[in-house]
């Protein structure tokens, strides 16, 4: 693994009775694009929180950048970028002047510095637009210049793509591509499961529990033995319950018009899987084999923890 940019060692939080934060391990290393995944409320946010120094932990430590996540925070803030859950913009000024002075936090006033970061995300020609009459998609690219326009070299994104419509994050996640091409460490938190599989290596989180911590591939050969398939019936509530009934049968859910199924290694072949269904009284059969999903992974760690 490349430098580490971020180590966490038996990270904790816990408010009263309740642990947001279990007992976290993980790296990061240098120049990597990591996905940190789970449903809201898993502990996401408050990993980066800690990480940032802007929370203490109940237990364990961290380092960010080489410095001690909670006993140098000033050293580990003016050296990463975050970009929060709700973007922290003023609808009042223009894009410009939202840069221009959050760009002063930082120290940063060259006038050079903000029209570069402006034209980084794309945001050229919009300097005297009101931030107000942004669409979702550019107010994004606007919170992430703020999060830029210091240069750091580690970047913080909290589930920036929430709220925006499928071709904003695409876009979005080539700006990302673009960040980590130029050396930045990208660590951002999502439940787009989809958008794992543009990570180099991701976290899956549920109930302050880190799950697993690898390579999207490698989590779906190790993970899940088996094989997978798409069914499609003239009935699909009825396909479900009868597949949920079979030995074979590791997992099911329901993706709009099929089932995707996963099954036990060698346990069925697709013709045995048909015939099956059909005796069980179902029409309309159709199967496809099919590739294990980051989704698959979640769920079939999910049950075994």
């Amino acid at each position: 693994m490349p430098d580490s940019i971020v180590k966490a060692n038996n990270l904790t939080r816990r408010f009263g009775d309740f642990t947001a934060v279990d007992h976290l391990n993980f790296e990061v290393g240098a120049g990597e694009i990591v996905g940190y995944l789970g449903p809201n409320g898993c502990g996401k946010t408050t990993t980066i929180r800690m990480l940032l120094g802007l929370l203490e932990p109940s237990e364990g430590s961290a380092s960010v950048l080489g410095f001690d996540a909670f006993k140098q925070t000033e050293e580990v803030r003016s050296r990463s970028g975050y970009m929060s859950q709700k973007f922290a913009l003023y609808d009042d000024l223009t894009v410009w002047e939202n840069l221009a002075f959050y760009g002063g936090v930082y120290g940063v006033r060259e006038k050079k510095k903000i029209e570069e970061t402006l034209s980084l995300v794309g945001l050229t020609g919009r300097n005297s637009e009101l931030t107000r009459g942004l669409s979702a998609g550019w107010r994004q690219r606007l919170a992430l210049a703020i999060a830029l326009v210091h240069q750091p070299k580690l970047l913080f994104l909290d589930e920036p793509t929430s709220g925006v419509d499928p071709v904003a994050r695409r876009e979005f996640w080539d700006l990302i591509y673009q960040l980590a091409t130029n050396g930045v460490t990208i660590f951002i938190t999502t439940h787009y499961m989809d958008e794992a599989e543009y990570c180099n290596r991701v976290g899956l989180m549920r109930n302050g529990k880190l799950l697993a911590f690898d390579k999207p591939s490698s989590l779906k050969t190790t993970t899940l033995k088996g094989q997978a398939w798409n069914v499609t019936a003239d009935s699909l509530l009825d396909t479900l319950e009868c597949l949920n009934q079979m030995n074979e049968v590791v997992q099911t859910s329901l993706l709009g018009d099929l089932v995707h199924v996963n099954t036990k290694p060698g346990a069925i072949k697709k013709n045995q899987l048909e015939s099956r269904l059909s005796e069980k009284g179902i029409s309309g059969v159709h199967i496809a084999a099919s590739e294990i999903t980051l989704e698959d992974v979640f769920m079939s760690l999910t049950q075994k923890s």
